[in-house]
């Protein structure tokens, strides 16, 4: 049998233990893999292998990945002894991934480059965290809103109630400051970013011909995605993209019933202590 006070020394400990879950509750997740390949592509001109353009851009790539480890965004320019060995390039992480996994979807991205583009003066990749680019032509600063990518999903029809939700989560990233923005209402949900190297006012500017180009282009389509050089935006309903939260995610439904469990084991034990020890003293006051 437990004394009064061994009971009363339960119960501080247990509801510290409740609150720290409560504020450790791990976060579930659903979004796919960071290194899924989005885009990839390269400029025609060629470099002579062993040449100094080739050790450029290799000082230039190394440059991109070891800068990822502290930063979301950074642009580098490595010259030579001549113009023509000039390399320019940058790289940019999704707005919400952390330091750790932005480093690792760039490493990942520049792995992918020498195979997807041998031996070329200029190449870009789009990965779902992630973009990494150079060429030997300045870009960086430049404002581009050529279309480098359009991709609608099926066209099952909103009803009116769902086109205007969906425009009114397009609306609002296209009035949100900022590089990175995020939206939703109800099920649908969007995603816009520019590339760090644009002024807010080109920022604007791209944000909001990639929403008016996915409007009209993708018409009444359940997921939309408009990548133009400098920006991107894209939206979806529920369960029919990349950073929709699936209907059927068992991993996720299981690991929120279990918490939801040890959270309610845990509240009852602490109260029944503390009732226990209410009676006790109730009793003892009686007793005396």
């Amino acid at each position: 049998m437990l004394s009064r006070g061994s009971r009363s020394s339960l119960v501080l400990p247990l509801l510290v233990t409740l609150v720290h879950l409560c504020l450790t509750r791990p976060s579930f997740s659903s979004s796919s893999s960071t290194d899924g390949f989005v885009f990839g592509g390269c400029t025609q001109q060629k470099y002579e292998p062993d040449s100094a353009y080739e050790s450029n851009i290799n000082s230039l790539l190394t440059s991109l990945v070891n800068s990822a480890t502290y930063a979301s965004y950074n642009n580098f320019t490595v010259t030579g002894s001549s113009s023509h060995d000039v390399v320019y390039g940058l790289f940019q992480c999704r707005g919400d991934l952390a330091m750790p996994d932005c480093a690792t979807c760039v490493a990942r991205a520049v792995s992918q480059l020498g195979g997807l583009c041998t031996q070329t003066c200029g190449a870009a990749i789009q990965l779902q965290g992630c973009y990494v680019k150079y060429d030997n032509a300045t870009f960086l600063g430049v404002e581009d809103k050529t279309v480098v990518l359009k991709k609608c999903g099926p066209s099952e029809g909103y009803d009116a109630d769902g086109l205007g939700r969906r425009d009114a989560v397009l609306g609002s990233l296209a009035g949100s400051g900022g590089p990175y923005r995020v939206g939703g209402s109800g099920e649908v949900q969007g995603v816009a970013q520019c590339v760090g190297d644009l002024s807010f006012g080109e920022c604007q500017d791209c944000v909001s011909d990639a929403i008016g180009r996915l409007k009209n282009d993708c018409g009444q389509a359940v997921y939309g995605d408009m990548f133009l050089a400098k920006c991107y935006a894209r939206y979806s309903t529920a369960g029919s993209h990349f950073y929709s939260k699936p209907h059927n995610d068992k991993s996720s439904n299981d690991g929120e019933k279990t918490f939801a469990i040890i959270i309610g084991l845990l509240a009852g034990v602490a109260l029944i202590i503390i009732f226990l020890a209410f009676l006790r003293k109730i009793c003892e006051g009686h007793g005396k």
